[in-house]
């Protein structure tokens, strides 16, 4: 196999993760949990995003968070930004990296952010500008890159065509999403082969849910085409509001614990990132999703 020496974990738990909780936590408990997965070395954790309440009230706050966050150097926070007033929030609370969300399917375009493909680039293109201007890093993130819980099946010339308008618009990084879960590894090698015809494979992430438990093996098949971003989150946390059934994010302690057996570089410690999926489990009452955190838990216990 070839395989990245090293690969660059993107915590997404905070905001992806959170955003589809049903509970509302407090600001505090964000910020004690962001600190915690910066403490166990991710350098890239998204810390919430700039939308409406109305919408996700479970990220209301984010400014909150921000203001009380004691960023390190050389950690990102990003957040996520769907039009321009969302930059401005973003802009205001001192942020240097924004996301995002674009989607290869119209029909989950229509349902997530009331818009066509088309019309969510039209909004797109001031803040894409705008964040330019300002000197601030831009993530693209694309859902239904396999699957749309919608329209099924999802044309990889259709998540090709995506990720190269988000290219073209400035964005440094384009993670691609497989929102439901349903993907399994011949059907990514082969997504992957024809987006990064269109994209450099350096510019590309990859984002899973672990629906029909191929998350992991699905990353696999992404580091052996050459892809060395990893977007996970801790304990698991998240779903998808609109796709039923779609069960969390694959659990980075799930994803570390593969890449650290692969002998693959990532900086992150596995004892102290289990320590904040503990953490943020215990406060929403459940155990964590992660098999390897569980594993860690009951070995200490024993």
């Amino acid at each position: 196999m070839r395989l990245p020496k090293e690969v660059r974990m993107v915590e997404v738990g905070p905001r992806d993760g959170l955003q589809n909780e049903a509970q509302v936590l407090p600001a505090a408990t964000k910020v004690a949990l962001i600190e915690q997965l910066v403490d166990a070395g991710l350098r890239v954790v998204e810390a919430g995003s700039f939308v409406s309440p109305k919408w996700i009230p479970q990220m209301a706050d984010t400014a909150e968070v921000l203001a009380k966050l004691k960023r390190k150097p050389g950690v990102s926070y990003p957040v996520l930004v769907p039009n321009l007033r969302g930059l401005d929030a973003a802009r205001a609370a001192g942020v240097s990296d924004i996301a995002i969300f674009a989607a290869a399917s119209e029909s989950f375009s229509h349902r997530n952010i009331n818009c066509s493909i088309a019309e969510s680039f039209e909004r797109f293109a001031p803040v894409a500008e705008a964040a330019k201007r300002d000197g601030m890093r831009m993530r693209g993130y694309i859902s239904c890159v396999v699957d749309c819980p919608y329209e099924g099946p999802v044309a990889p010339t259709a998540v090709a065509d995506v990720a190269a308008r988000l290219l073209a618009l400035g964005c440094t990084e384009i993670s691609l999403g497989e929102t439901i879960g349903t993907g399994t590894p011949a059907r990514i090698e082969a997504m992957i082969e024809v987006v990064a015809a269109r994209v450099p494979i350096e510019r590309l992430a990859v984002h899973f849910h672990d629906t029909y438990g191929q998350a992991l093996a699905n990353i696999l098949a992404s580091l052996e085409k050459g892809i060395a971003v990893v977007d996970s989150s801790v304990a698991g946390l998240g779903g998808c509001p609109y796709a039923k059934g779609a069960s969390g994010n694959v659990a980075s302690e799930d994803v570390l614990y593969m890449l650290s057996g692969l002998g693959i570089a990532t900086g992150v410690d596995l004892g102290r990132l289990a320590a904040a999926g503990r953490f943020i489990s215990q406060v929403l009452g459940r155990e964590p999703v992660s098999k390897a955190a569980r594993a860690l838990a009951a070995k200490a216990a024993a």
